[in-house]
């Protein structure tokens, strides 16, 4: 992991560590606090979907203002419904990065603060980790070697997962991320921000093949992806429909979900098959969606394939998947300095795939 860390004798690590992890990579401020098989004792996110609607979009400057406010009143929150006093925390835990800087600042700025403030390790944490591992959650049987599928709003990417801090990367988006599309796609329909979930509801009574919309790459022969092409045919497609368009609205959402959800499952099946493992993970805001959720389980049964999904709650950005990544870094013995940085950019593997 490109992640600056120091380390230090494992053997004094706790072996259940208690974790107060903070997130706050984008609009969502969040904490929990979590033992190491995440178990959580208490979580709290503030969702600043409201404030950001009427733009359309994520604002950045709005978005680190309400980290300020919301963080220190949640982190009370947390502690106070789990009953738990600072001095009974093992380990302090934010995310690093990829992410907003000005969002990423404030919980890392506090995470440390506490962390100095209390003598106790501070862990950066990989925000792409934290879902790569969250479909592990709470699992006794700990992480599994396989393919996981992290496919969100600002990141669709398939790793080889072969162990804890070990990811290769096979494949990642040329262009769009899966969920970008489905919001501008949204847009275009003239549906709410964040449009994923719109058009998932939608979807439910439209028919699928309504429309051939392409799969981009689906048989490219790698594991990239690109959801620009797919995005123009809709682009395309509006003004030939017309008035006829608003009717037509469940039949353009299933038709533009199932293109998504075909070419995403159609590789992660493939790279499953290509580096010879048995297991498939999926995780990120995406996979949440209710179809993408029941094509995975259906094709996965037929290829034989073991199949681990996020529960929804950790498929959004949250504090539990940043406390649960944590603590498998200290039960390595690695902490972080506090002089470390945040990363905007940060990359989960040190092999990139050319795009």
């Amino acid at each position: 992991m490109p992640l600056p860390a120091s380390s230090s004798d494992s053997s004094s690590a706790p072996a259940r560590p208690l974790i107060l992890a903070l997130e706050t990579s984008c609009d969502e401020t969040a904490v929990a606090l979590c033992d190491g098989l995440g178990n959580i004792l208490a979580a709290a996110i503030s969702s600043q979907i409201p404030d950001h609607q009427p733009y359309g979009g994520v604002v950045p400057e709005l978005a680190s203002r309400n980290h300020l406010l919301r963080i220190r009143p949640l982190i009370t929150q947390v502690m106070e419904e789990a009953g738990m006093e600072f001095a009974d925390i093992d380990a302090f835990a934010a995310t690093a990065g990829p992410g907003l800087a000005s969002s990423l600042l404030i919980g890392n700025t506090v995470a440390k603060s506490l962390a100095m403030t209390c003598g106790k390790p501070f862990v950066a944490v990989n925000h792409l980790e934290g879902h790569l591992l969250s479909p592990f959650i709470g699992r006794p049987e700990g992480i599994q070697p396989g393919v996981a599928l992290i496919v969100s709003g600002g990141h669709t990417l398939l790793i080889h997962l072969r162990g804890t801090g070990d990811y290769q990367l096979l494949g990642r988006t040329r262009d769009d991320a899966a969920g970008e599309a489905f919001d501008k796609v949204a847009r275009m329909l003239g549906l709410p921000y964040p449009g994923g979930p719109v058009i998932d509801r939608l979807a439910k009574t439209g028919d699928p093949a309504a429309f051939p919309f392409p799969r981009s790459m689906k048989d490219s022969g790698d594991f990239a992806f690109s959801f620009s092409g797919l995005k123009t045919s809709m682009l395309y497609l509006l003004p030939q429909l017309g008035d006829s368009a608003a009717s037509r609205l469940p039949d353009l959402c299933a038709s533009f979900q199932e293109a998504v959800v075909d070419v995403l499952v159609s590789k992660t099946l493939k790279a499953a098959r290509s580096v010879g493992e048995r297991w498939v993970s999926v995780s990120g805001g995406v996979s949440c969606n209710s179809r993408l959720r029941q094509v995975f389980t259906e094709r996965c049964a037929r290829a034989k394939l073991g199949l681990l999904l996020a529960e929804p709650s950790h498929t959004t950005d949250n504090a539990a998947m940043i406390a649960f990544a944590a603590a498998h870094r200290i039960r390595q013995g690695i902490t972080s300095p506090l002089d470390s940085d945040i990363d905007p950019n940060l990359s989960l593997t040190s092999n990139p795939v050319p795009a």
